[in-house]
């Protein structure tokens, strides 16, 4: 009796459905990465669209699966480094959601740096997207911005990539 009224209490107070779960995610030291090229001349400016995918439809509008997602930033030349000036991430309905970082931070030749959003952070939704500002020296190619979605449940799981769009 008494181990029934114990575990009545705990469901009773020990949960509250209406509290949210706090999502941990964890920070990227963009800083380590900063650089200053005010000095730099011949520069190409550069901006791209990514969509990225936190959740996909699944049978209908009203269920959702969450998903992982990467974005990956690659620089693409084999000599030259480049410099990402900004990558900020938007909800579905447009709003600016974070900013990852909003200074240069440099990516040398044929690096890859990368963007995890956690499965457990849904705040983008279906259409969550990233702007991002690029420059690289004269003559080099653009980087290569890529979005890699994935889940795994049970035994089954569910993989796509997007590709950037260059706005200017």
């Amino acid at each position: 009796m008494k181990i029934s009224l114990l575990l009545l209490s705990l469901l009773i107070f020990g949960c509250n459905p209406k509290q949210k779960p706090k999502i941990n995610i964890p920070e990227e030291n963009w800083s380590k990465r900063a650089i200053n090229i005010n000095h730099k001349n011949n520069l190409i400016k550069g901006k791209s669209y990514l969509s990225v995918y936190s959740q996909i439809y699944n049978f209908s509008q009203n269920q959702k699966f969450n998903l992982t997602g990467m974005v990956s930033m690659r620089n693409v030349s084999e000599t030259d480094t480049i410099y990402l000036l900004r990558a900020d991430y938007y909800n579905t309905a447009g709003t600016k959601i974070r900013t990852y970082f909003d200074y240069p931070v440099y990516v040398l030749p044929m690096e890859t740096l990368e963007i995890v959003i956690s499965k457990k952070d849904i705040e983008g939704g279906t259409g969550s997207n990233f702007i991002i500002e690029w420059k690289t020296p004269l003559n080099c190619p653009d980087p290569l911005f890529e979005g890699i979605m994935n889940s795994i449940q049970g035994s089954q799981g569910v993989s796509f990539t997007t590709s950037a769009k260059r706005l200017e």
